[in-house]
């Protein structure tokens, strides 16, 4: 992205704000004329008090200043407020549309990209931006409008004197630019090392009961320090470069403003010109050097400005999930898996190759097999959270690629080992797919998933807020509460991921006789871990290297002597309900 395309994508950002931007523009104008006023009334203040001693001029003068200064001070005030409302507004735009964005990117997206690195993008990257647009901006207004009216007064006094004192103000933009090339750069890396710092700390606080369990604290607190240390760095040369920038204007001013007081100071002596218009000009040189110095730091705050819009645009240039058009009905008949292939993008192996599978409906299917061989993967292609890179899946003959997600997936419950629960109250969390659900119907799929008893004798009840991925909760009693969220939303289609895994003996009993209630007259898809699990299931498919290597009953299988059956030896033998494959 180069600079007239970030300032052309700041353009874009700004324009849904364009009449406050104007209203700012012209407020601008007020506050440079005021500071315009102020340098212009040096020559009667000097000329006509000190030298002529005019009484009248020493009562209006400083009443005049006075006023200037007042005025200039509301504008100001008015002007900075608009553009900071305007920085803020855009952050916020910003945030909810990357939001947006990162909402609808295929599952894959995430496998790929840390969430600490997300966040870093949400937060650090958009966050960078409020200064963008609530200084940056503010200065080129405020900061030019006043060079120019500066520049009007210091030619009208004496245009040959100023042409002389501002020829040193190209070499100091072109200075300038250099340093801000190394400074985009630099931010770039900033960026970078604050989002490693973001990842490493979600990493480090999910996993703090590992931590605490190995005895790592000390070993977690030294990579944090180095880490922490190599954004010090990075931000350091950020520094550097902007302090840089000001050393050289300061410098370059200097050069100017010594030059034009020994030049002018000669005019004065000979009396060319008298003291009034030469200090008069002088002021409106030396209050030219800081607004062009703050000019020369809105080309640096672009260039900080473009190293994380380049972050943020990598987010919003990634397709979002395809969405079809075709509106699907609840299964009637079967789903169809056909010549079905799938790997990884930027992986040539294959996770699944070659499935063809028909699940009619109310089937309760078992998918067993080793780790790692594409159970998991399987399951996902149903409700799209992946797409096959070979071959169609139809539900009722029709290709669900070509289906809306929300009628697709509508009709999917899932229901996994990795229990998803959010910082909310246990109703919201049973009701998550079914928002509008009445208070009966919630507290009916709590009972039904042997969720009511406990929930009752929690602070506030079903108003009781669980915390992070349900942290207050025990084990069986988060996966009852996903189960109970499936039984809220009463899908034709069940994915369990063995449902009942984190229960004890007692809750899994109960919890089975309601699952077996939830799968009446309903498709389900089960990986399979347990025994009772596979023995209730109408098919059993296993798989093998991607590949559906056998398909039948239990006993089927059993008796063929097959990978089913050296699993079963080895898993189930010695134990009835609690080893899994």
């Amino acid at each position: 992205m180069g600079t007239v395309e970030t300032i052309r994508k700041i353009m874009l950002l700004l324009k849904p704000y364009w009449r406050r931007i104007v209203l700012s523009g012209i407020l601008s104008v007020f506050v440079s004329g005021m500071s315009g006023g102020v340098a212009w009334l040096v020559k009667p203040a000097l000329d006509g008090i000190f030298l002529q001693k005019d009484k009248r001029l020493l009562a209006l003068l400083p009443l005049a200043v006075l006023v200037l200064y007042i005025l200039k001070g509301t504008f100001s005030f008015f002007q900075s407020y608009l553009m900071r409302s305007v920085g803020s507004k855009v952050v916020r735009d910003m945030r909810n549309k990357l939001f947006g964005q990162l909402m609808y990117l295929p599952v894959g997206h995430y496998k790929k990209e840390s969430t600490g690195s997300i966040l870093s993008r949400i937060t650090n990257d958009i966050g960078s931006l409020q200064g963008l647009t609530g200084y940056t901006i503010k200065d080129l207004f405020v900061e030019s409008m006043t060079v120019v009216v500066l520049l009007a007064v210091a030619f009208y006094r004496k245009w040959d004197l100023a042409l002389l004192a501002v020829t040193v103000l190209p070499a100091a933009f072109y200075g300038t630019g250099r340093l801000g090339k190394r400074l985009r750069k630099v931010s770039k890396k900033v960026q970078q090392k604050i989002s490693v710092i973001t990842e490493y700390l979600t990493e480090s606080f999910s996993g703090i009961k590992m931590i605490k369990v190995f005895c790592r604290e000390d070993d977690i607190i030294r990579k944090f320090k180095g880490k922490n240390q190599d954004f010090y760095r990075e931000i350091m040369r950020s520094q550097r470069l902007v302090e840089f920038t000001s050393l050289l204007m300061e410098i370059i001013g200097g050069l100017g403003t010594a030059f034009v007081l020994w030049y002018g100071g000669r005019l004065v002596i000979k009396g060319t010109i008298t003291p009034g218009e030469f200090f008069s000009f002088l002021v409106a040189i030396f209050m030219v050097y800081t607004p062009a110095r703050r000019l020369a730091g809105v080309y640096n705050g672009i260039q900080q400005a473009r190293a994380s819009l380049e972050r943020i645009s990598e987010v919003e240039g990634k397709e979002i999930e395809k969405e079809g058009t075709v509106s699907i009905p609840p299964i009637r008949e079967m789903i169809e898996f056909r010549d079905v292939s799938f790997h990884y993008p930027g992986m040539r192996h294959e996770v699944l190759k070659d499935i063809n599978l028909t699940i009619r409906r109310g089937e309760i299917i078992a998918i067993v097999g080793k780790s790692g061989v594409g159970k998991t993967t399987l399951v996902d292609l149903l409700p799209r959270f992946h797409d096959p890179s070979q071959g169609v899946i139809l539900l009722d003959g029709i290709d669900i690629s070509t289906a809306s997600l929300k009628s697709l997936r509508g009709q999917i419950g899932v229901v996994s080992q990795d229990v998803i629960l959010f910082n909310d109250t246990v109703k919201n969390n049973i009701a998550f797919g079914m928002p509008d659900a009445a208070d009966d119907e919630i507290i009916s799929a709590a009972k039904a998933a042997y969720v009511h008893d406990f929930v009752n004798e929690l602070p506030q009840g079903y108003e009781t807020v669980i915390g992070e991925k349900g942290v207050r909760l025990s084990g069986g009693q988060r996966q009852r509460i996903s189960i109970a969220r499936a039984l809220l939303k009463n899908p034709p289609i069940l994915i369990l991921d063995e449902a009942t895994s984190s229960l004890d003996t007692e809750s899994e009993i109960m919890v089975q006789r309601a699952l077996e209630k939830l799968m009446e007259n309903r498709t389900t898809i089960v990986i399979a871990h347990r025994l009772s699990t596979i023995r209730r299931a109408t098919r059993i498919l296993v798989l093998d290297k991607g590949r559906i290597v056998e398909s039948g009953t239990h006993e089927e299988l059993f008796r063929t002597g097959g990978i089913y059956r050296r699993l079963y030896e080895l898993q189930f033998s010695t134990q009835d309900m609690n080893v899994s494959i």
